[in-house]
């Protein structure tokens, strides 16, 4: 169908030029060259306008043969035998072809006037979605500067409330209040959160204090094994360390790493079933010291595994947990970068959980 709205103007104008032919042919006792020269003008100008300049410039030929054969003399035979029917002949061949170019470079210029209104339309649609996503951004970047204002005041605001209600409940205690325990547990609680938010506001304001400095590997699973002691419930949390193999060695800040470990580790032990492993596994790979934790527990829904790093999210399907407001991880992911390390989720092989923390490796003493 395109090809031949490309391609109609061809025989259209080939047959107006055959019956603008005819008809001056009919008239050709009352026309003169003029108005044949004319006539056969306004032919190849319109044939220009709608088929193009090679249309217009074939019909230029055609028409300065027809006026040479019908309009000539001697008629019949391509040949003239006045100068001044050379001038009429090669005037209108020139005037056709001039004004063929002219009609195609308007066109060209049109085309180009047209292209460029649309890129200009184009532009300006796209420079209305980028003012309005700038916008929107820095909205975002508004409300999460004064959502981190609310939450360093708000953990402020809390801690001293906390105190005194833990301080009341041990007073409650010792007189046998029998809910003064539960209420002095779950200041408890309520008080980690608390720390956490404070340490989330800082971590963010980057004034979070990280001090790398050389420590082992192995150290580092002892004494996270040592902190979650009493939370094990019938599990059991197993070190695989090679220790016949030269003690990795890294740079990190030995107690926030610490904290991460425990994290995770308690993560673990929270959804892993009764009586099941938690493995602690490091290996060095290249730069960086790789310590997983890996579990038995349900594992992370695939839906989730892209959201559970995001501030304050919960899988969906967990059990309710007071004391627990999806904080953990996203504090241990950014003591991790802040160390120049990563942590990770990795689905374990035959059902469970696997995260992976990545710290700086050192080779040695001498390099420390």
């Amino acid at each position: 169908m395109t090809g031949l709205r490309r391609f109609w103007p061809i025989p259209v104008w080939a047959a107006v030029l055959v019956l603008v032919t005819m008809v001056l042919r009919a008239w050709h006792s009352d026309a003169d060259q003029a108005h044949v020269v004319l006539a056969y003008l306004l032919v190849v100008l319109g044939a220009s306008v709608s088929g193009g300049r090679n249309l217009g410039l074939a019909l230029a030929l055609v028409a300065f043969l027809l006026i040479d054969w019908f309009f000539q003399l001697p008629y019949g035979e391509i040949t003239v035998s006045k100068p001044l029917d050379w001038l009429i002949l090669i005037s209108f061949l020139v005037t056709s072809l001039v004004a063929t170019q002219l009609l195609a470079m308007a066109r060209s210029e049109a085309a180009a006037a047209r292209r460029h209104a649309d890129a200009v339309a184009v532009l300006s649609l796209e420079h209305d979605r980028l003012v309005a996503e700038a916008e929107h951004a820095k909205a975002l970047r508004e409300a999460d500067r004064l959502k981190d204002i609310v939450l360093a005041s708000l953990s402020h605001d809390l801690r001293t409330p906390l105190t005194t209600i833990k301080a009341l409940a041990q007073e409650s205690a010792l007189r046998g209040d029998a809910n003064a325990i539960v209420i002095e547990e779950q200041a408890d609680r309520l008080g980690r959160f608390v720390s956490d938010l404070l340490d989330l506001s800082r971590l963010k304001g980057g004034a979070f204090p990280v001090a790398p400095e050389l420590n082992t590997a192995e150290d580092l699973l002892g004494a996270a094994r040592r902190q979650v002691a009493g939370l094990l419930n019938g599990r059991t949390v197993v070190s695989m360390v090679n220790a016949s193999a030269p003690a990795l060695l890294g740079r990190f800040d030995f107690v926030q790493s610490l904290r991460i470990l425990t994290n995770l580790i308690e993560n673990a032990l929270r959804y892993a079933p009764p009586a099941s492993v938690v493995e602690l596994v490091v290996t060095r790979d290249d730069a960086m010291l790789n310590i997983s934790v890996a579990d038995r527990g349900p594992g992370v829904p695939l839906a989730d595994r892209e959201l559970i790093f995001d501030l304050f999210y919960r899988v969906t399907d967990s059990q309710p947990d007071a004391g627990r407001a999806g904080l953990g991880l996203v504090i241990a992911r950014r003591l991790a970068e802040l160390q120049g390390g990563t942590l990770d989720y990795q689905v374990r092989t035959g059902g469970g959980s696997i995260f992976i923390l990545r710290l700086p490796a050192i080779d040695s003493l001498v390099e420390s």
